[in-house]
């Protein structure tokens, strides 16, 4: 049964929720703070944390932040912001996923069933690394099975949504992905997924994986097309 972790500070809102998950076959564990919901992430350890960013206690963006530290779990934002630069920091903070309230409840059922796909989602055996070699010891690998990044001999983080995207671009090295591509193949991580939010999550990837972010390596800019991975 898959596990919901609701940090939810509006009682109503979060019994609503709870009500229905758990009428659909959904373990579910509501709590009302941030505090009690790194907790919850301990005891309860969930499949997918839906995460309001409006607390008592604490910053929801930092909440999100800190979870993401230590954990790779599919974060979907429930907030009643509307504003196109809360929904990127959250993005940037590690939210896979945005929705805006107030939601449907079959759409929300849906977004966690697509993040639970994608986090589960098994990989060939054949298939469980991915390599580009870069200028000197800067080679990156992929590792699809723990779903970790190494760029030389350093691990690095990334959100569920940066290592799609990057795992797309280095499954076909080389083509060059419109935005449009790109927003297709993450549809179902991101319910808020447009241009801006393609190019947030590459200015991060490179932040994380280029020697010189300004002048990348591996992630090239396409004008007026897209990105795509260089093996030059």
């Amino acid at each position: 049964m898959t596990k919901i972790l609701v940090i939810e500070d509006e009682i109503i809102i979060g019994e609503m929720i709870s009500m229905y998950l758990t009428d659909e076959q959904f373990s579910v564990c509501r709590v009302e703070n941030g505090k009690a919901g790194l907790e919850a992430m301990q005891s309860f350890a969930p499949d997918v944390i839906l995460l309001d960013l409006m607390l008592p206690d604490l910053d929801g963006i930092e909440l999100c932040e800190s979870v993401r530290r230590h954990s790779d779990t599919p974060i979907i934002v429930i907030s009643m912001n509307t504003k196109v630069n809360e929904r990127v920091r959250a993005l940037n903070a590690g939210a896979d996923d945005y929705m805006c309230k107030p939601f449907s409840m079959q759409e929300l059922k849906a977004r966690i069933g697509a993040a639970v796909r994608r986090y589960k989602l098994p990989h060939p055996a054949s298939a469980e690394e991915v390599e580009v070699q870069g200028k000197g010891e800067h080679g990156i690998v992929l590792d699809l099975h723990k779903r970790l990044i190494s760029v030389g001999s350093v691990s690095v983080e990334t959100t569920f949504s940066e290592f799609e995207l990057l795992k797309l671009l280095f499954e076909f090295p080389g083509r060059v992905f419109t935005r449009d591509e790109l927003i297709s193949a993450l549809r179902g991580i991101d319910s808020y997924v447009n241009d801006r939010a393609i190019d947030v999550h590459i200015t991060n990837l490179r932040k994380k994986i280029e020697t010189n972010p300004k002048e990348p390596q591996f992630i090239k800019t396409v004008w007026g097309v897209g990105y795509k991975l260089s093996l030059d």
